[in-house]
């Protein structure tokens, strides 16, 4: 078992996991007022590849991310859609799942969602009430910031600079403008909501994951995760509304850098998104995999069609290199002498992401080995590289095409599509593909030109 040190943002300092009981993983999961992104899938693959990591390393691992079904923005997006609050949520729930199904890299061990955990957090913001951390106003409950002397400690802000954003709440019923909303008095036009000591209405959105990830991983749990745009306030307030309640909380806290189309981040909010269900039509599984483990997690990664490219292009090389050295050929690579390359590869690319989740620098070795394998026969080369892809959820790559011919229809809608690819028409090239997927047909691009493989069954 190697010793795997996170970069932790409450600290600035790379920390040691602890090696003894279960590591709990708790990692902010979406707000579904809409399908999500190729910037929420970020998280989703980090996190999810990191737990597959430890446990392969021989770590005790439960991963929770939760999903977020009640919130201003459900409601809205509930109110143009002409749907009940709870059914669009519901809707796009189901859609988030089979979105991140397509990634192929496994489900979290739990994924609560808010709407299922009202009795906890209710319970919560009582505790809170009732040690003068926070207080009712006009059926509103907030929190009082400056009950909590640490409050800041994670994202280093000043006083004057905690703008709590979304929930802030009414400033008419706050004691301070910097306090913010625990629990939200019902609007006439919200359909969904509880019952409270307070009176109806629903949760806020920080007091939500506070109280998940207690019931899933306990009051003192390994990784807190998420995207960097959480810092502050969201799990800031987490922090203060568990620690407030005497709960530890996180040991360590660990954010991934933001999507970036330009300068700008990617967000619904920024009206730059492009949906993770249309790159993984586009792309493909594997593709977009390969893009997302491609820059280290805490870092901002850049995205548009050169960067899908070189992914795209990335999984090509892979794909070639099993055709040209098929995985059995040589001794599995847990026989492989451990001073022999693909040994050695092997271990660094484990080191590799034992040293704070360093997916470039882990994939960098697989490349290595792959040339050294064209350059010259290196055995067990095969077997090592798979075993690397295993633990970045692109094993798949290790199979060889199934070999069925496309017929004529098939061939001529794959050159229409490559006409309209070519025109920029990416709207008639989706739909071409979807036709041809209806046909049994998975369009495979690479940098030689487009081809059609069988489409994979469940």
């Amino acid at each position: 078992m190697r010793e795997v040190r996170i970069k932790d943002t409450l600290s600035g300092k790379l920390r040691p996991l602890d090696t003894t009981g279960q590591v709990g993983i708790y990692a902010c999961g979406p707000t579904v007022y809409s399908r999500i992104h190729i910037g929420n899938a970020r998280p989703f693959v980090v996190f999810s590849l990191l737990a597959r990591f430890l446990r392969s390393e021989g770590y005790d691992v439960k991963l929770v991310m939760n999903v977020t079904d009640v919130n201003d923005k459900i409601y809205a997006a509930a109110a143009d859609a002409g749907e009940p609050s709870a059914d669009f949520a519901q809707r796009m729930t189901s859609a988030y799942l089979e979105d991140t199904d397509r990634l192929g890299v496994g489900r979290p061990d739990a994924e609560p969602l808010a709407t299922e955990t009202i009795n906890g957090i209710v319970g919560l913001i009582a505790e809170l009430v009732e040690g003068g951390h926070a207080y009712e106003s006009g059926g509103d409950v907030y929190f009082r910031i400056r009950s909590f002397d640490r409050y800041g400690k994670l994202s280093n802000r000043r006083a004057e600079d905690m703008d709590q954003g979304e929930e802030a709440g009414s400033e008419s019923l706050k004691e301070d403008p910097l306090d913010f909303a625990l629990w939200k008095a019902r609007k006439p036009e919200e359909d969904t909501f509880w019952g409270s000591p307070w009176g109806p209405g629903r949760p806020a959105w920080h007091i939500e994951c506070s109280v998940m990830a207690e019931q899933e991983l306990g009051a003192s749990f390994a990784i807190h995760g998420g995207g960097s745009d959480l810092v502050f306030p969201h799990h800031e307030n987490e922090i203060a509304q568990s620690e407030a309640a005497g709960r530890p909380f996180a040991s360590v806290w660990m954010h991934n850098g933001m999507i970036e189309t330009g300068a700008a981040k990617m967000s619904k909010s920024e009206g730059n998104i492009f949906q993770l269900s249309a790159a993984l039509d586009r792309y493909g599984r594997e593709a977009v995999v390969a893009y997302l483990i491609s820059g280290h997690y805490r870092q901002p990664l850049a995205f548009g069609a050169e960067q899908m490219e070189q992914a795209v292009a990335q999984v090509e090389r892979l794909r070639n290199f099993f055709r040209e050295h098929p995985e059995g050929e040589g001794s599995p690579s847990s026989q492989t002498p451990p001073d022999s390359p693909p040994a050695q590869r092997l271990d660094a690319f484990r080191d590799a992401l034992a040293d704070d989740f360093n997916t470039p620098k882990a994939m960098a070795e697989v490349f290595e080995l792959i040339g050294e394998a064209n350059r010259a026969e290196v055995p067990g080369a095969s077997e090592s590289v798979a075993e690397m892809l295993e633990l970045v959820g692109l094993s798949s790559l290790t199979q060889p095409d199934e070999g069925a011919e496309a017929d004529g229809e098939a061939e001529a809608l794959l050159a229409e599509r490559e006409e309209a690819r070519a025109a920029k028409d990416f709207e008639r090239a989706d739909a071409i593909r979807d036709r041809l997927a209806e046909l049994g047909w998975e369009v495979r691009d690479s940098v030689e030109g487009a081809k059609l493989v069988p489409r994979a069954t469940a």
